[in-house]
C-alpha cells in the first residue's frame, strides 16, 4: 500500500483472508464512487453546467441544481429512478462472487486503455496503478465527505 497497511480499527486481527478480500473490494468500490462524487462535484464549479433542461416537464434547468446535498430536493424523481437503476445495473452485470476478476474490480473496462502509458501485461506498473487507485480512492473518499458541509 503507497502508505503501508492501517488497520486502526483492528479488523483484521482475526486473520480471515475471505474477510480482508471482501473489505478491499468494497473499499475499491466505495473509492471509485467517491472519486466520480468528488469530480461531479468540482467539474460543473470549474467549467459549467450544461445548458438546457434537466427536466423540461419541471421546467428544470441544470443550471437551477446546487451542488452538493442541496441538489438532493431539486432532482425530480425519475432522475433518482435511472441513478438507482444504473447502480443497479454495476452491481448485477458483473459476477463479483470471491475468486472471480469482479471481485479484484476488474469489471470488463478500463478507465485508461492499453497504450504508451499503461500496458496491462506490466505487472509492475499495473501493481504502482492499482495502489494509486487505491490511495486515490481514499482520499476521494474524504474528500467528498468535506465537501458536503
Amino acid at each position: 500500500d503507497p502508505v503501508g497497511f492501517w488497520d486502526p480499527a483492528g479488523f483484521t486481527k482475526d486473520g480471515d483472508a475471505t474477510k480482508f478480500a471482501k473489505r478491499r473490494q468494497v473499499e475499491i468500490k466505495h473509492g471509485r464512487v467517491a472519486m466520480l462524487a468528488a469530480m461531479g462535484y468540482m467539474t460543473p464549479e470549474i467549467v459549467g453546467k450544461w445548458p438546457g433542461y434537466l427536466s423540461p416537464s419541471l421546467g428544470l434547468k441544470f443550471e437551477d441544481v446546487p451542488n452538493g446535498l442541496a441538489a438532493i430536493s431539486k432532482v425530480p424523481a425519475a432522475g433518482w429512478g435511472q441513478i438507482v437503476a444504473w447502480m443497479a445495473y454495476c452491481e448485477i452485470s458483473v459476477d463479483q462472487k470471491p475468486g472471480t476478476p469482479g471481485a479484484k474490480g476488474e469489471l470488463g473496462w478500463q478507465g485508461i486503455p492499453p497504450g504508451p502509458s499503461y500496458n496491462p501485461a506490466d505487472k509492475e506498473s499495473r501493481t504502482k496503478k492499482l495502489k494509486s487507485e487505491l490511495a486515490n480512492g481514499r482520499l476521494a473518499m474524504m474528500a467528498i465527505i468535506g465537501m458536503f458541509f
